[in-house]
């Protein structure tokens, strides 16, 4: 992949991509140098929200990729998802790290857009790590159709298996009405298939500002040159709007009822995040 394409890849890609690493979470393979540069940048501000405002970033960080983890492993280990499609998976390394455990079970579909597809299946192919049944394919998440859409996408799935979908880190990028497309398509492509879960972290808008999370939030807003977006006010609101979007079922897990997210929930960060188990 040249270097030209690389530098057009979002930085918070790579530097995420980086904190797995750090976190003992991901493979070696998938921690790039631009990532660790970035990393060397944003821990002293992680650092800063931490003392001056009590507010753990890293935990929140950790709390919801491991409790996606979680409730995605447990559908899997019931029989319940023999599919997973993950939206902008940009450096996680879960597609890995699942097929690792589940092997010739699971089918996992990594998808993002077409410079990270380029990067990321080099940098898998380089460390080895793919295997039978773990891909990674361009999408267009906004696309209502055509060969990258996500309607064009699940044709290629058995339509006898569970399936899941999967966008850690993705939607408070987009504004509200752009996101609630993005759900829409993702509970109609669940409908075609026996059993449809989708999966997300979640926030609900606090009632009191944490005045270093607000400040970090400003920082990183810069960092990717867009606004983030936090669309729910209470999880009464969260069923309505998944529920207006198309799916049956809506759970929220709280960090603090998960085995693997219940030491972050005790600190003030990783009890911030909501894992959204939305089931059509």
């Amino acid at each position: 992949m040249s270097p030209s394409a690389s530098e057009r890849i979002s930085p918070t890609a790579h530097a995420t991509g980086y904190f797995w690493y750090r976190q003992g979470l991901s493979h070696p393979a998938l921690a790039t140098a631009e990532g660790r540069r970035i990393d060397r940048i944003v821990r002293p501000m992680l650092l800063g929200t931490r003392v001056l405002g009590g507010f753990s970033l890293t935990a929140l960080m950790l709390a919801r990729h491991r409790g996606i983890d979680r409730v995605l492993g447990d559908a899997i280990e019931q029989g319940r998802v023999g599919q997973v499609i993950e939206i902008a998976a940009g450096l996680s390394p879960r597609g890995w790290d699942l097929k690792r455990r589940f092997g010739q079970r699971l089918r996992y579909i990594e998808t993002d857009l077409p410079q990270m597809v380029a990067l990321k299946q080099s940098l898998l192919d380089g460390g080895g790590l793919l295997s039978p049944g773990h891909s990674v394919v361009t999408l267009d998440a906004l696309a209502d159709e055509g060969p990258q859409s996500l309607a064009a996408l699940a044709t290629t799935l058995d339509p006898n298996v569970g399936t899941a979908i999967v966008t850690e880190g993705l939607m408070n990028y987009l504004d509200p009405q752009t996101a609630e497309g993005v759900w829409r398509r993702i509970a109609a492509t669940l409908a075609q298939f026996p059993q449809g879960i989708y999966l997300n972290d979640l926030y609900l808008r606090p009632r009191r500002i944490n005045p270093a999370a607000e400040a970090f939030g400003g920082l990183l807003q810069v960092f990717v040159r867009g606004r983030m977006h936090v669309h729910f006010r209470s999880e009464e609101e969260v069923a309505a709007v998944m529920k207006r979007c198309g799916f049956a079922e809506v759970v929220l897990h709280q960090p603090s009822t998960l085995e693997e997210t219940r030491r972050y929930a005790r600190i003030r960060g990783g009890d911030s995040v909501l894992i959204l188990e939305a089931r059509r």
